[in-house]
């Protein structure tokens, strides 16, 4: 059976963490191929917030390319691949997207998601948001994209910020269509507290 070909982009914004855990999650998903582009401004987030650095992402993912290289494979439609996910999503790709601004391959390869009518996820980071920012995200939505704010869930108790990371992470498979047991379902935790007479 052929792999599930799947872009990952991360973007500059804070939350660079959520892109790597995402990353690792596709690894270890049982027939994913993974594709990854990140921006300039996401190798320096992820040696600023993490303890890894850029090459360590990289070596996280089947194939990687430069964030430049807007000839990439991914940057054509006629390379299946069955979605792509930006995570974290800068404003600045948000607009770019949003306004088909293609001057890097992020920004490519999610235009050319939306054009072949596949699955496009952005994990937009910003607060507050502007006018600017929640019309380009409305454009984006009506194009086809999923918005996925990184807005932490409480309901299935965290207890490290990992819990709270890894509650995205899985949120992003079940868009993907992606099997995974990163959290807690709803239902699983009202059964528990029922059990536990709560």
């Amino acid at each position: 059976m052929a792999k599930k070909r799947l872009i990952v982009a991360i973007t500059g914004a804070t939350g660079a963490i959520y892109g790597i855990r995402t990353l690792e999650a596709l690894r270890d998903s049982e027939g994913v191929e993974t594709h990854l582009v990140m921006s300039r401004w996401a190798e320096k987030t992820i040696s600023l917030e993490t303890p890894y650095q850029p090459e360590q992402v990289m070596k996280m993912a089947d194939y990687c390319y430069d964030v430049e290289d807007v000839g990439a494979r991914i940057a054509s439609g006629s390379f299946p691949v069955s979605g792509m996910v930006i995570v974290p999503c800068s404003m600045k790709t948000v607009a770019a997207v949003a306004h088909g601004y293609t001057d890097n391959l992020v920004a490519r390869a999610a235009d050319v998601i939306l054009k072949e009518r596949r699955r496009l996820i952005l994990v937009a980071r910003e607060t507050p948001l502007n006018e600017i920012h929640l019309e380009n995200l409305l454009k984006l939505t009506r194009a086809g994209a999923i918005i996925v704010p990184p807005v932490p869930a409480f309901y299935n108790r965290p207890q490290t910020i990992d819990d709270l990371v890894m509650h995205l992470v899985s949120r992003i498979l079940d868009l993907l269509e992606i099997p995974n047991n990163y959290t807690r379902r709803w239902g699983e935790l009202v059964e528990i507290k029922s059990e536990q007479g709560l």
